[in-house]
């Protein structure tokens, strides 16, 4: 890995107390500001920069919640969301929750039969069953979401996906992923992490499951419901389907994000079990040109970046692209050294190679 520099990030109290800091899933560069998304709540935070030509550091958070701007599937506004990928494209802002199921942890104070019975609970939350597309709009010179934007006379709304084009929904009959839908997602379950946007195609990259070393990545192509201006629904495929699966040989490794670099799509590559690493970035040449399911090996995949770990913490979650050939690197369970005495965050902008 080729450390460029780090910049820092700072959030408000709100959400250090909800430990969003240090539970960093997603991030995108957005102009002067960053879009960041931790995966204990159902938010999405904006932090603008202190200096937008050079950055060294992303602060002034503004805390958006996802129930503002549509109706979450869950009965309660604060239930976390799981949000696990964002994506920044056009007019819209999109984000996508995890979609997975849960084990309850067996903690210190736990033992005996006890803590079997807790390592046996499985839960999910509906919640993290989301994918959304918010409207951005220039407020006082910010990108900021609003409930609905015009563009060229024509109304947009904030939307999400549901119903019976709900992802896990379409999945059950699904031949590799439908025998993990169970599955938490840390057991090798059903885990989406990363999103890409590149036009009407929208990629969505799996944690897990992870069959036999391939690692996939689903591509929908969705649009918005004319008699439904809130709801996301998706076209169909020329094979009748309305999602489309590729199959990626990462070495044994699942998505963690993912973000589009003109054609292609650069991967965050880390274990879908409970492991610190190894953790890598790829490159999956003309992944947006694809018209096929795509079985992506050889000369259509490249590593590009080795990044490092810690042991037990510093999980690179998420990545965005920061221009000149460089990508910025947010952490979930930061080490140490990267919480500052004041309370921000560093997060790391590598350099790739040329």
């Amino acid at each position: 890995m080729t450390l460029d520099h780090t910049v820092r990030l700072r959030f408000g109290d709100k959400s250090r107390a909800a430990a969003t800091h240090t539970n960093l899933s997603a991030v995108r560069l957005d102009g002067p500001v960053l879009w960041i998304a931790g995966d204990e709540t159902a938010t999405v935070e904006r932090l603008v920069a202190d200096n937008p030509e050079a950055p060294t550091e992303f602060g002034a958070e503004t805390t958006y919640r996802l129930g503002d701007f549509i109706s979450l599937p869950g009965t309660d506004i604060e239930e976390e969301a799981d949000v696990e990928g964002l994506a920044r494209t056009g007019h819209f802002l999109w984000a996508i929750g995890s979609h997975s199921l849960r084990r309850k942890q067996i903690k210190d104070r736990h033992v005996g039969e006890k803590a079997l019975r807790r390592l046996a609970r499985i839960e999910g939350q509906e919640n993290r069953q989301i994918l959304v597309r918010l409207p951005i709009a220039d407020v006082d010179g910010l990108p900021t979401p609003v409930r609905e934007i015009d563009i060229d006379g024509e109304k947009h709304y904030a939307a999400a996906l549901g119903g019976k084009d709900d992802l896990r929904h379409l999945l059950r009959k699904d031949d590799h992923l439908a025998p993990f839908l169970p599955i938490p997602g840390k057991d090798n379950g059903l885990d989406i992490e990363g999103i890409a946007v590149s036009g009407d195609r929208v990629y969505l990259g799996l944690r897990g499951p992870v069959l036999r070393g391939w690692a996939f990545v689903l591509e929908l192509r969705p649009y918005i419901d004319p008699h439904e201006p809130d709801r996301l629904r998706l076209h169909e495929f020329p094979d009748g389907f309305t999602y489309r699966k590729h199959v990626l040989r990462l070495d044994g490794l699942g998505v963690r994000d993912l973000c589009p670099d003109g054609d292609d799509l650069l991967i965050l590559a880390g274990p879908t079990m409970d492991l610190d690493g190894p953790v890598r970035v790829y490159r999956w040449h003309g992944a947006c040109r694809s018209e096929q399911p795509t079985i992506v090996r050889g000369d259509l995949i490249s590593r590009v970046l080795e990044l490092t770990f810690g042991e037990g913490d510093d999980h690179a979650e998420g990545l965005s692209n920061y221009g000149d050939g460089r990508l910025l690197i947010v952490y979930d369970s930061p080490a140490a050294v990267r919480l500052t005495e004041d309370d921000a965050v560093i997060a790391d902008v590598v350099r790739m190679p040329s």
